[in-house]
């Protein structure tokens, strides 16, 4: 009886020393991802402002966010490889490095071309945040309860989301908008002596390979496209023989990654991933997620200072109901799911909101209610909340252990090319909507369009005629509003390919406690093995413990069968299999 009263006493002092080793360095990762969000977003209500300063097009507007996203994207899925190959914690250290020495010198660019490239820098350190926060958080918390602290990093995602452009907006309005990018470096030394001190993981030891031929195909095939959707009906027609040429290229060059990537012995995007079914879905969902998060936020700040004259401060503080539905929606559901295990009616749900935000938004124009408009987007911030990273929570949850780091990064990898190409599209769709709408608007009121400037300039509406401004006002509104609607067939598919993700039950053990009962598996069979080789009856006691051993210890394999049932699948061949299984493992661990 005494035993049990102490062991109900203590029970209390470890789940709170449990919940002290995961918020500790749970800090140090959500500052760390915080500092990335901060230095993306607080330029972002600025952009029209620092581009109209620096003499750029829409075209440069539009490349200043794809830059980054572009280099995030080609990034992410390499900085993931090498989580499953090397030191974690000195790589999301590098990365933060990478991010902020990007950012001090963008605020050093003269020109856009130059803002560019050195966003180009600051997006390579996204991509190792974005890939490896949520690699690590899946080494310290099991599935069951990461929807709890999914939560907690959709919430971070939300402050640094509304506080970036309202604090972007009041530098921009009295320092000028170059100390936008030098706010991040105080979060970002911080976050590194968090991680030194806080984060302690163990290093799995293996020969490290990198496929770099696959990674140069990679981000040579998607760069190529990216440029074509950017320049096209624009720089030349989208029939033309450049256009095609651009075209053919990318898929010569995509193809060639499939190859390398089935052939290579450490696959930047394992192909065998794709076999998982919860994987591809995943995947495909977070393509239109994408495009909601990442042109939503570039396009709407367009929106209320060019189509509402708004001030960069008053455009942070307008999209306070988009973050606002994404603050609520990722920590309550996150809640939820740790709560009771369920996940699938929530994500389901939450594409449903998605798809009709984006069709709400779809319908705004320059003088539509701002009341409307904020309804709007807590719509479609509440549905993003709901699926972003419960995405990769469930991916996390389905794949080998030793995959965590890769598939983490293939979902993230998507769901930032889904938000370039979503960027890009409708960047060049809207310059060249805006372009028709404000020629037939000054035509109708009798005005030569040259007053404007060059074709495809930002205005500077605080300088424009009373007529001139309100054709340019209602151009950007409508044309924005448009643009809008081009995610909305995505974000149909979405609600598709979540519904039919299969409805696997969230585990209980963190990625290193998977990788540790693999290990002792592993060595368990190779024993087996030797002493059957070497006559030894100790073997056949050997096997039999392999055969009660917990299911979790042999994890899911890329089609979603474990291990130890397809062991089970052929009883003739079993020990033939361990061996082979044994010997397979210890090699991929060497």
């Amino acid at each position: 009886m005494a035993t049990d009263i102490t062991e109900t006493v203590n029970e209390p002092e470890l789940a709170a020393k449990t919940r002290r080793q995961v918020l500790v360095p749970l800090s140090g990762l959500l500052l760390g991802m915080f500092v990335a969000l901060l230095a993306s977003t607080v330029v972002s209500s600025s952009l029209p402002k620092i581009i109209g300063d620096l003499g750029g097009t829409q075209s440069g507007y539009t490349w200043v966010v794809t830059a980054t996203l572009l280099a995030t994207t080609v990034s992410t899925p390499i900085w993931g490889k090498l989580a499953d190959l090397t030191n974690r914690k000195l790589l999301i250290q590098l990365s933060l490095v990478i991010f902020v020495v990007g950012s001090g010198l963008a605020g050093l660019s003269q020109s856009t071309e130059m803002l560019i490239f050195f966003r180009v820098l600051q997006g390579l350190g996204a991509g190792g945040l974005t890939a490896l926060v949520q690699v690590v958080m899946a080494d310290i918390i099991p599935p069951r309860e990461r929807g709890r602290y999914m939560g907690l990093l959709g919430a971070v995602m939300a402050v640094a989301t509304v506080g970036g452009p309202l604090l972007g907006g009041v530098i921009t309005d009295s320092a000028g908008w170059r100390w936008n990018f030098y706010i991040s470096v105080p979060f970002a030394v911080v976050a590194i002596i968090l991680l030194q001190k806080t984060l302690h993981l163990p290093t799995v030891r293996r020969k490290v390979t990198i496929d770099y031929l696959g990674a140069v195909l990679i981000a040579g095939g998607v760069s190529l496209l990216l440029i074509w959707i950017t320049l096209a009906g624009n720089n030349f027609e989208w029939g033309s023989v450049t256009s095609i040429a651009m075209v053919a290229g990318a898929v010569v060059l995509l193809a060639a990654a499939v190859v390398v990537e089935l052939k290579v012995k450490e696959p930047i995007i394992p192909m065998t991933l794709f076999k998982n079914r919860t994987f591809y879905l995943a995947v495909i969902a977070s393509i239109s997620v994408g495009v909601a998060m990442f042109g939503t936020s570039v396009f709407l700040s367009q929106y209320m200072q060019l189509a509402r004259g708004k001030t960069p401060t008053e455009s942070g503080l307008l999209t306070i109901p988009m973050i606002g539905g994404v603050l609520v929606s990722s920590v309550i559901i996150g809640q939820v799911i740790s709560r009771t295990g369920k996940w699938k009616r929530y994500m389901v749900a939450g594409s449903i909101l998605l798809t009709i935000g984006l069709a709400l938004m779809g319908t705004i124009r320059y003088d539509t209610s701002f009341v409307l408009v904020g309804v709007y987007m807590f719509v479609m911030g509440a549905g993003v909340g709901m699926v972003m990273q419960n995405l990769v929570l469930i991916v996390q949850n389905a794949v080998d252990a030793r995959q965590i780091g890769t598939a983490s990064a293939s979902v993230a990898f998507f769901r930032s090319l889904g938000g370039t190409i979503g960027v890009s599209v409708m960047g060049a769709v809207l310059g060249s909507r805006i372009t028709t709408l404000v020629t037939q608007g000054l035509a109708n009121i009798g005005i030569d369009p040259s007053q404007l400037g060059s074709s495809g300039s930002i205005p500077e509406l605080s300088t424009l005629p009373a007529p001139i401004r309100t054709v340019v006002e209602s151009a950007y509104g409508e044309g924005i509003g448009d643009v809008f609607l081009l995610a909305v067939p995505l974000a149909l598919i979405s609600i598709v390919a979540i519904a039919f993700l299969p409805n696997l039950k969230l585990g209980n053990k963190t990625s290193v406690e998977q990788l540790a009962e693999q290990e002792s598996v592993a060595e368990m069979l190779i024993a087996a093995s030797g002493a059957e080789v070497a006559g030894d009856t100790t073997s056949e006691a050997l096997l039999d413990e392999y055969d009660t051993a917990p299911t979790s210890a042999s994890p899911q394999t890329a089609g979603g069968a474990s291990a130890a049932g397809a062991a089970a699948a052929a009883p003739d061949s079993r020990r033939a299999a361990r061996a082979a299984e044994a010997t397979g493992g210890s090699q991929e661990r060497s």
